[in-house]
């Protein structure tokens, strides 16, 4: 698998992509997963993929030579929007040259894309592309993508960043999102891909390949995972069963008591008669109960 994320803010585009690639736990390989288009001074596009790894460098080989009949290619249409029809093009084709043969062997045609960029003369653009060639585009209510296990890297995100945030904080916010996701899944794995790229330069000015000796991302793994830490410890515990004259940190009410959905015993099991439900106690009550004389 993999963990791609894009964002799209006011000064500019963030790409960061993992490279691990997997057939199971013991046939792991490494394969870069963003490739960059680029003529400086015209315009600089960059594509991550997920999903089967034969299918997508298909789709690259496709969209790097291929000319319309009407003589258009990524390296020359007038906007970002052409370009990503281009690549919803490229995906199709390559379905209907292999989806069939792959489906006799038991494998899907799996493949999903990140696609962003700017060429001279419009603003900055970002769009995610599916297996049926079709795709939609970032706005300032969406502002990023991801695809491959996004799951774990999604919380920050969307409590971090919006269009206005500024490239370096975004930059920072997506390795926080690529360190979730290597602690929590192992089929994502360094080395890592990122490129900051800031708008109207037309050209590739900031990036970097991370592996596990880049001192600022280990500085970012093991920062954010103390202050992890030490938030969650002063956070306070929960009150339970709480009286009337307590108004924080309530999680429930004396008086006031939530039931589980209890499944009945069969009826030849009768309780024992000297067993009786032990009332419910608050934290403070629980640990005065098990403190030691």
């Amino acid at each position: 698998m993999t963990y791609c994320v894009a964002m799209r803010l006011e000064t500019g585009l963030v790409f960061l992509s993992d490279s691990r690639t997997n057939a199971g736990v013991d046939q792991v390989g490494t394969f870069r997963k963003t490739s960059v288009f680029e003529n400086p001074g015209d315009r600089i596009m960059v594509l991550m993929t997920a999903g089967n790894l034969s299918i997508s460098q298909s789709i690259r080989q496709i969209i790097a030579e291929q000319v319309t009949a009407d003589g258009k290619s990524i390296w020359n249409v007038a906007s970002m929007y052409e370009a990503a029809q281009i690549i919803g093009e490229a995906i199709r084709l390559v379905h209907e040259r292999d989806a069939k043969s792959l489906e006799q062997f038991g494998i899907d045609f799996n493949v999903s894309m990140i696609f962003g960029g700017q060429i001279k003369g419009e603003r900055c653009r970002l769009f995610q592309m599916y297996s049926a060639g079709n795709f939609i585009e970032s706005h300032n209510e969406n502002t990023y993508f991801q695809i491959g296990e996004a799951k774990y890297g999604k919380p920050i995100i969307d409590r971090v960043i919006t269009p206005s945030t500024p490239l370096d904080e975004a930059a920072k916010c997506a390795l926080i999102s690529m360190d979730s996701t290597l602690r929590s899944n192992i089929s994502v794995g360094l080395p890592l891909d990122l490129l900051i790229y800031e708008a109207d330069t037309l050209a590739v000015t900031r990036f970097v390949t991370i592996d596990e000796k880049n001192q600022y991302f280990q500085m970012i793994r093991n920062t954010w995972g103390k202050q992890l830490k030490s938030v969650f410890e002063g956070i306070a515990d929960p009150v339970w069963n709480a009286a009337p004259d307590i108004t924080v940190n309530v999680l429930s009410e004396a008086g006031t008591q939530s039931q589980p959905v209890r499944v009945p015993p069969p009826p030849n099991l009768a309780a024992p008669s000297d067993v009786h439900p032990a009332p419910l106690q608050t934290l403070a009550q629980q640990s005065g109960t098990n403190r030691q004389p």
